[in-house]
């Protein structure tokens, strides 16, 4: 049984030395990657609203074209 009063070691042994990343570079990524998609949100928030307001402007009438219908007379004739 080991003493009590033994310390524990400050460096503890990991297999993964060799594949450590630094914490400020995955800092710079989380920050990169937040941003890019709060703009890419803002991107694709002024596309719907284009495409919305083109849509409507096609469903109120503006530029369709005024169709000719036969009126009532011309119909009862045949």
């Amino acid at each position: 049984m080991p003493p009590a009063n033994q310390q524990p070691s400050t460096n503890p042994t990991s297999n993964l030395d060799l594949f450590s990343i630094p914490q400020s570079f995955l800092l710079q990524i989380g920050t990169a990657s937040i941003l890019l998609l709060l703009i890419t949100g803002k991107t694709t928030v002024r596309a719907l609203e284009g495409l919305g307001e083109a849509s409507e402007e096609l469903f109120r009438g503006d530029r369709l074209p005024i169709l000719d219908f036969p009126e009532d007379h011309e119909t009862n004739q045949t």
